[in-house]
């Protein structure tokens, strides 16, 4: 049902555009676009100004906006200050999620399979090959998993979800830290790249004894199975809502460092291990055309969240809003009513 909402919601999308006259390009992560879609649809039928928004990836996001070609980017890997400075860019969160492992095992239910941090790491590096190696049996003593290959599938574009995800294993494993790093794009010790969030889930829906990562609403839309994940409080579990707020109620954003923060690994009982923030990019130069987009964003943080909730988003805490109007304020790109 929620898979036919979006495809509506899409259809409006396109529709409207050709109808209305006010425009805001902007371009970017995967991750957020079910979100930033339907507020987008709902913000025209209020407003009458459209929301052009190109899911192209977060390196797109980043190219597009630091290029000046569009009014907005979009990125899930946020940008150092340093970066930021050399760009000449502003920098603020607009919504929360998570990074799911997904998988495609035939008789293995939805959230049964457990992972940890070290049998994930493995998987991605090609050290576990096969669904019942003693390690994932171990962790999985009530399955009989197959002697079947894993077929690891991964993002081919460069990626704010792969950034996040990556960035996982940098921080809570030493061997992928001291081999392969992370970021929107790195060198894949095995696997097979699929383009966005979109086509990850595709590879994982056709293909059999599979594993992939996309964020939580591509997962659910596509009916892939999720795994259960181990989190630095030694509990396993699932990718849900509250999981993923419980995650954000420890991310400290500092408007002073442009919003900067990873939210990956967080402490809490029930805190999901693979959350992130996506991130709004804006040229410094820009005024006038901030405080337009702006003004979308800022209706979004005040009448957008129940949809955010329905999409499997978490929005914003109030206090972090008021954070991000602050930083609007002293940077004169508040919108204007």
């Amino acid at each position: 049902m929620k898979k036919k909402i979006l495809s509506l919601l899409a259809t409006c999308f396109i529709t409207v555009q050709a109808i209305s006259g006010e425009t805001i390009n902007g371009a970017g992560a995967t991750f957020p676009y079910p979100v930033y879609s339907a507020w987008a649809y709902m913000y025209y039928k209020q407003t009458g100004i459209k929301v052009n928004y190109q899911s192209i990836g977060s390196g797109g996001g980043v190219r597009q906006i630091k290029n000046r070609t569009v009014d907005f980017g979009a990125s899930d890997a946020p940008l150092t200050p340093k970066k930021l400075n050399e760009y000449k860019l502003y920098q603020f969160p607009a919504i929360i999620g998570g990074v799911v492992p997904v998988v495609n095992i035939p008789k293995v239910k939805q959230g049964q399979l457990r992972l940890d941090a070290d049998t994930l790491c493995k998987i991605y590096l090609g050290k576990i090959k096969y669904w019942d190696n003693p390690q994932l049996q171990k962790l999985n003593p009530d399955i009989k998993l197959p002697h079947k290959e894993i077929v690891v599938i991964h993002r081919s574009d460069g990626s704010g979800t792969t950034a996040i995800f990556t960035k996982y294993l940098y921080e809570t494993c030493e061997e992928w830290r001291n081999t392969v790093g992370f970021g929107k794009a790195v060198k894949w010790p095995v696997g097979i790249g699929g383009k966005g969030n979109e086509g990850v889930a595709n590879y994982v829906k056709r293909m059999k004894f599979s594993i992939g990562y996309v964020e939580f609403a591509y997962a659910k839309q596509n009916r892939l199975k999720y795994t259960l994940l181990k989190n630095s409080a030694g509990n396993f579990v699932p990718p849900s809502i509250e999981t993923f707020r419980a995650a954000g109620a420890t991310a400290n954003f500092e408007p002073e460092k442009h919003f900067y923060l990873w939210m990956v690994n967080a402490p809490g009982k029930n805190a999901w291990p693979i959350a992130g923030a996506s991130f709004i990019l804006e040229a410094r130069e820009r005024t006038k055309i901030n405080k337009k987009v702006n003004r979308f964003f800022k209706w979004a943080f005040e009448n957008g969240d129940q949809i955010a909730i329905k999409l499997d988003y978490v929005p914003l805490p109030q206090e972090l809003k008021e954070k991000i109007y602050k930083y609007w304020k002293e940077h004169n790109i508040y919108p204007e009513n």
